[in-house]
C-alpha cells in the first residue's frame, strides 16, 4: 500500500481537483461540483445494483444513499464506509 502525503499548502491550492459540493438530483444520482467550477452528474445506481457486496448494496436504500457528505474534498458516506476516487467522480462515471 502506498500513501501520498499532501502538504497543507497544496491542499488549499487549486493544484488538486476536489469535490466542493454535491446534491441529489435523482435516485442514486448526484450533481457534483468541483473546485474547478465544473459540475458532473454521476449515476451511482448501476454500480450499486451490480455489486455483490452487502455493505455496498446497503446503499440501495435511498435514505441511506442520501446520507453523503463532502469531507476533505471527496464524497463520503458513513465515515468512509463508501467512497470513490475523485478522478472517477470528475470523469463522471464510476465502476
Amino acid at each position: 500500500m502506498k500513501f501520498i502525503v499532501i502538504p497543507p499548502a497544496a491542499k488549499a491550492s487549486s493544484q488538486y481537483v476536489r469535490v466542493e459540493s454535491a446534491q441529489l438530483v435523482a435516485p442514486y444520482t448526484l450533481a457534483i461540483t468541483f473546485n474547478t467550477g465544473e459540475t458532473r452528474t454521476v449515476d451511482f445506481g448501476p454500480f450499486l445494483r451490480a455489486s455483490h457486496h452487502p455493505a455496498v448494496r446497503a446503499y440501495l436504500d435511498e435514505a441511506r444513499f442520501q446520507e453523503f457528505e463532502v469531507v476533505g474534498g471527496n464524497l463520503n458516506w458513513h465515515d468512509y464506509d463508501l467512497i470513490f476516487p475523485v478522478a472517477d467522480l470528475y470523469a463522471g462515471s464510476i465502476s
